[in-house]
């Protein structure tokens, strides 16, 4: 498969989903109502993906951003109550908000600093942390949520028509791009994931670079978390589970490599946008979750399979 083919296919992919249900429901996916809902979840699950392609393409994986979100949202709830009483509003709701946010760069920086500094896989690292992090969530209340009743805005706000979640979903991507693209940061992290060892023999400081991409991964979580608390007006301990899932699917059907070295924020956003059409479908059609699960993990071996057959051409081309 050739370069090009292989980074349409998600795009195409996409259009043909759109195409598909619209001829099977147009009274109820073709309007704007529907498109609006999902481009609003779509914008919690888009923000952690835009943290999870540049650890990915790194060379690096978090399976940990669903506890992670679930702890953010606790600690930021909790400052709220702490500061307003039971029924916070005004400062506390944004005092609360920063520090979920906070929450998120700590966990985040964590997270880079064992994977570094210990010299571990990051998979088994963020294995761990994925369960440190979700137990800390149901020690807090013990099990319970934290109700927040005013806290609406990330949620319900409306700017120019467009949702406040989707208008931050939107600038963390073009942000992100930007970044990946032109900033010397994101130059390293395809380096590093390209070629970790050639990347330090340049003159490249892996630790520093993996420590901040990492972080930066926390920080957008801690953002998804405050929406996700937002929409539910509580946190909830058990946000985010399996959310790994649909995360590392988006990323990897945009055409990012698990090997490392390849990804584009643009590719991580038709594969966001892929999979929430694809569950808004089969939510319209009365397909049950359980069956989204199974046509999900099909899609990432697919995905992965494709990545592991262009790159074997692409290695015996270079023998020939």
């Amino acid at each position: 498969m050739s370069k090009l083919a292989r980074q349409l296919l998600p795009f195409g992919s996409l259009i043909l989903i759109i195409c598909f249900l619209s001829a099977l429901k147009p009274d109820t996916f073709l309007t704007t109502d529907n498109f609006l809902n999902v481009l609003r979840r779509s914008s919690v699950n888009g923000i952690i993906a835009v943290g999870m392609t540049a650890i990915i393409i790194s060379a690096g994986i978090d399976l940990s951003v669903g506890s992670m979100m679930a702890l953010s949202g606790m600690v930021g709830a909790w400052v709220m109550i702490l500061i307003g009483g039971t029924n916070p509003q005004g400062a506390a709701l944004v005092l609360g908000t920063f520090v979920g946010v906070v929450t998120g760069l700590v966990c985040g920086s964590l997270n880079g600093l064992l994977v570094t500094k210990l010299k571990l896989p990051p998979f088994i690292v963020t294995l761990g942390t994925m369960s440190t992090f979700r137990g800390i969530s149901y020690v807090m209340n013990a099990g319970k949520p934290y109700n927040i009743p005013h806290y609406k805005y990330l949620n319900e706000g409306i700017v120019l028509g467009i949702p406040i979640s989707v208008l931050i979903f939107a600038f963390i991507i073009a942000l992100a791009g930007f970044l990946l693209k032109y900033s010397r940061l994101g130059r390293y992290t395809y380096a590093i994931g390209s070629n970790r060892e050639a990347a330090f023999h340049a003159g490249v400081n892996v630790d520093s670079c993996l420590i901040r991409i990492y972080a930066l991964t926390g920080l957008v979580v801690g953002i998804a978390a405050m929406i996700t608390t937002s929409r539910a007006v509580s946190a909830q301990p058990t946000a985010g589970v399996t959310l790994e899932l649909d995360i590392i699917a988006a990323v990897v059907i945009g055409g990012a490599s698990l090997s490392g070295g390849r990804g584009t924020i643009i590719g991580t956003l038709i594969g966001t946008l892929l999979i929430s059409f694809l569950r808004n479908g089969c939510t319209l059609l009365d397909i049950s979750t359980n069956v989204q699960l199974i046509v999900i993990g099909a899609i990432i071996i697919i995905a992965v399979a494709v990545d592991q057959l262009a790159r074997s051409k692409a290695t015996a081309g270079q023998f020939e």
